[in-house]
């Protein structure tokens, strides 16, 4: 029989619908028989691609008389991070206080009737293990302890909220400047670089998106090559690594190991719009097509298997499919050979590393790029276009035939945030690779979650089918307003910049820390929850207190609006002292106190429509971050704050404005190209 959370809108919850365990979604009716019968709450945190959630569900939740000690001790209640990051955050950095321990997922915390943690953990196995108690012992001793203990508990949650209230941004006196926090930041990243295979730190490894694109700016500005070169490594052995799809495309959202081979097999749509950025960027810079190669593919995937009809994208992919993780991308070395030609296998077996130990649990190869072409056409006596040519016939097979086997499960919820993440991307990229394609497919996105989460001048945070639900977070609008600004960029439209006007206003009226600054994490009438944060630190995801200020940034000169500004100015003053103690966390936060310090160039370009797309297609070729370029040409109705002067009769011409300082019009493209300054030096 169906427990609550049948009827949840969450493909995670649904997953645990069937479960024993006598589940609530978090909610008033949990709290309330919480409170009325005295029980402590037992609260469950994970999500759909979550291959540790499901060894917990199998394991514990699954298992009747698991199910029933938990359903006479506690009110149970289950929580998609994905849909509900606020509490997802609460009680991370709760369990980090109380445990001394990093978190994760499944996050299983254990609460008082009015939510304060007072014991948690992560995963644990039914039977003790691992150095882990077993979950099975562990819940009635929560339950005794709770009963023996509970009236006691009251000192100790007044000191843990005390604790997160320390967590949260000071303000007071801070730096002038934050020009040597990011000198700080950078050379904290050099130092923790892996100069063998990439990345930062050592396993698990993540691809730390946010802080390779603090690296590229970083190149762009000062030259610096080293910084360059570490995108460059990491992008080169994750693309040739086991966490980048050989086959199929797109990137997994971990690797198990410093080598970038092995990978947690759940691929997130959060990773992959940005990394979609960061190789377009990395290809422009270079010239070299082999990172463009893997802004394809990825895109390819993106269509293939994340793309909803309507236009907006899919949340995640799950890492296991018939009960195993990674069952759907491992190969024994008979079936990879089985799926292809003799002439193919030549080429593939040493290409992806079949010759040598398999690298998957000592039984199973996950394809990786384990040789160069080149040096495997030189050992066959083949040339190398052959050699590429018999590569690709045995992609083509071996994706065919991975193509048949049960595939692993979709989250099909439709998350606010992510897609802005995923139109970002596809806009930054198509601007970089002049892809149009890619144009429409993010301005499809964009336009589907304005037909579905835009509502009476409000976000809603996640979608299923066609229920939308949740009051939206801080990063849904500011990784939309984000977007909006990146999407302006590579196609101009009026209803475009009046949404990012709107966004930026309910920001600053709903989210807004007036007396402080900068910006809570949920909005000033979102359910009052036992803490309530304002991060600045970058995660997987960037800071949303960064991505608002540095968007409200670009938005405040292009708009003429002050508000914007001293808004994003407040935001930076607020977390600068925690920025100048530890920069490297707070890449993205560094980026819009630069761009408060040295205010972006805007470039509007007007006139004929063809010569001015010509223009902004020249200006697009070279990376120049600090550098934004509207072609206004094609738009009707222009909004009044863009329009800087009269369009010439024929041809294009262009206003370059810096702050609030503007140049007369410039209608040769050579002088276009001198007031806005050379990009990015060229690396072959």
């Amino acid at each position: 029989m169906a427990n609550r959370l049948a009827g949840a809108t969450s493909p995670y919850l649904q997953q645990h619908a069937d479960n024993p365990v006598d589940w609530y979604p978090w909610g008033e009716e949990a709290l309330a028989r919480a409170r009325a019968e005295g029980k402590p709450i037992l609260l469950s945190i994970g999500y759909s691609a979550c291959h540790w959630c499901h060894v917990m569900a199998h394991e514990s939740f699954d298992d009747p008389a698991v199910a029933a000690a938990m359903n006479e001790a506690f009110v149970n209640v289950k929580v998609d991070r994905e849909e509900r990051p606020d509490l997802d955050q609460i009680y991370q950095a709760a369990h980090a206080l109380l445990t001394r321990r990093s978190g994760g997922w499944p996050l299983t915390m254990f609460l008082t009737p009015d939510g304060t943690p007072f014991f948690g953990g992560t995963y644990f196995p039914k039977e003790g293990r691992y150095g882990l108690p077993g979950f099975r012992e562990l819940i009635p001793r929560i339950a005794q302890a709770y009963r023996e203990q509970g009236d006691g508990l009251g000192e100790q949650n007044r000191r843990l909220a005390d604790a997160l209230a320390t967590l949260e941004p000071e303000g007071g006196p801070a730096p002038t400047s934050l020009a040597g926090a990011a000198d700080a930041a950078l050379a904290g990243l050099k130092e923790t670089f892996d100069p063998a295979y990439g990345g930062f730190g050592g396993a698990p490894k993540f691809p730390h998106q946010t802080e390779l694109d603090f690296c590229l700016r970083a190149y762009a500005r000062r030259g610096d090559a080293q910084a360059l070169a570490m995108v460059r490594t990491t992008l080169d052995r994750m693309a040739g690594g086991g966490i980048h799809d050989q086959l199929g495309g797109g990137f997994c959202r971990y690797s198990v190991d410093a080598q970038w081979s092995i990978p947690h097999f759940e691929k997130m749509l959060y990773d992959n719009g940005p990394l979609l950025a960061l190789y377009a960027d990395l290809a422009r810079i270079t010239c070299e097509r082999r990172y463009a190669d893997v802004a394809r593919d990825l895109v390819g995937w993106l269509v293939r298997e994340m793309h909803a009809p309507d236009g907006a994208f899919y949340s995640s992919l799950d890492a296991d499919s018939e009960g195993e993780e990674g069952r759907f991308y491992v190969w024994t070395r008979e079936e990879a050979r089985a799926a292809v030609s003799a002439e193919e296998w030549a080429v593939a077996e040493p290409y992806y590393g079949f010759d040598q130990p398999p690298n998957f649990e000592g039984e199973r190869w996950n394809p990786r790029r384990a040789s160069p072409l080149e040096a495997i056409a030189q050992r066959a006596g083949i040339d190398v276009l052959d050699a590429n040519t018999r590569l690709a016939g045995a992609r083509a097979a071996l994706f065919a035939a991975r193509g048949k086997r049960v595939r692993p499960s979709r989250d099909d919820k439709i998350l606010t945030s992510w897609n802005a993440l995923a139109v970002a991307g596809l806009a930054h990229a198509a601007n970089a690779l002049d892809m149009p394609r890619w144009t429409d497919l993010a301005i499809d996105a964009a336009d589907s979650l304005k037909r579905t989460a835009w509502r009476d001048g409000r976000l809603l945070a996640t979608r299923r089918g066609e229920h939308a639900d949740l009051n939206a977070y801080l990063d849904d609008y500011a990784f939309l307003l984000d977007a909006l600004l990146a999407l302006a960029q590579v196609r101009f439209r009026p209803a475009d910049f009046a949404w990012a006007c709107e966004l930026a206003d309910v920001l600053l009226d709903r989210f807004e820390d007036r007396a402080r600054g900068g910006f809570w994490f949920t909005s000033h009438d979102h359910e009052r929850l036992f803490h309530r944060g304002k991060p600045g630190h970058d995660n997987a995801t960037p800071s949303g207190n960064g991505v608002a200020a540095r968007a409200l940034v670009t938005l405040g000169h292009l708009a003429g609006e002050r508000r914007y500004l001293e808004a994003a100015e407040r935001s930076v003053r607020l977390f600068a002292a925690d920025i100048a103690r530890s920069p490297g966390g707070y890449c993205t936060l560094l980026e819009a106190a630069h761009a408060l310090e040295a205010p972006p160039a805007s470039v509007l370009l007007v006139g004929d429509p063809e010569e001015a797309a010509a223009w902004q297609r020249t200006l697009a070729k070279d990376y120049r971050p600090g550098v934004t370029v509207i072609d206004l040409a094609p738009a009707r109705d222009v909004p009044p704050a863009l329009v800087k002067g009269a369009t010439p009769a024929k041809g294009a011409a262009a206003f370059v404005c810096r702050g609030t300082t503007c140049l007369p019009r410039i209608d040769a493209l050579d002088a276009l190209l001198a007031a806005v300054g050379a990009g990015a030096a060229t690396v072959r």
